[in-house]
């Protein structure tokens, strides 16, 4: 099962990205994508298993950024793999049928291929500007989240679309009313007073809108 709330990690002062990863556990997160910019094999073997450790005790799912070979050697839940890394395909070939496969999407052209290439859930974006990510893709909107998903409709493309890109948990109604699954975060949770509340308001978001579109 997709979870409709994903908690991105990012760089930030302050907080190591273990130190994310506890406090977005804590805070009710089940789905923790954990991101890493410049960082050695070994530093980021280190924080992944740190990572791991911290999701299971939690019962939370932690997803691998770009980087399959480590998600395969720590037994990670998944991976995640952006434009210009390796394919869905590759990446189900080397991973196997019990590791989670999400890809990045800018276009519906993207999210066909991910599809068809079994991705289990597919990060459309960006909503608006991010600084947490580097080149970024042109900006969707909500009437680009619309179309896509009206496309993926009418050929009959059921995979999970996972917005993302600078959301904010005043965004989710008006995202969840263009037919998308669910939203991935960074600094809205990372950066929230109230880690806890903040996640309750997603979610709540999330599970009203999905009952209301029905």
């Amino acid at each position: 099962m997709i979870s409709k709330l994903h908690y991105i990690t990012q760089d930030i002062e302050g907080a190591s990205h273990v130190q994310l990863v506890e406090d977005a556990c804590k805070a009710g997160v089940y789905w923790v994508q954990l991101r890493l910019k410049n960082t050695s094999y070994e530093d980021w073997k280190t924080i992944a298993e740190k990572a791991l450790a911290i999701c299971k005790k939690y019962n939370a799912k932690l997803i691998i950024n770009d980087n399959v070979a480590l998600a395969k050697e720590i037994g990670a839940d998944g991976v995640h793999v952006g434009k210009q890394d390796m394919p869905v395909s590759k990446a189900k070939e080397i991973l196997g049928p019990d590791f989670i496969i999400g890809g990045t999407a800018n276009t519906f052209e993207d999210v066909k291929l991910h599809a068809k290439s079994g991705a289990d859930y597919i990060g459309l974006g960006p909503f608006r500007f991010t600084t947490t990510k580097d080149k970024l893709s042109p900006i969707l909107g909500l009437e680009g989240y619309k179309a896509i998903v009206d496309r993926c409709k009418q050929e009959n493309i059921v995979v999970p679309i996972i917005a993302i890109g600078g959301i904010t948990e005043a965004d989710v109604e008006d995202l969840s009313a263009t037919g998308i699954y669910g939203v991935a975060v960074a600094s809205a949770i990372t950066h929230a007073e109230n880690k806890k509340e903040m996640v309750k308001k997603f979610i709540k978001h999330l599970e009203y809108d999905t009952l209301k579109i029905k």
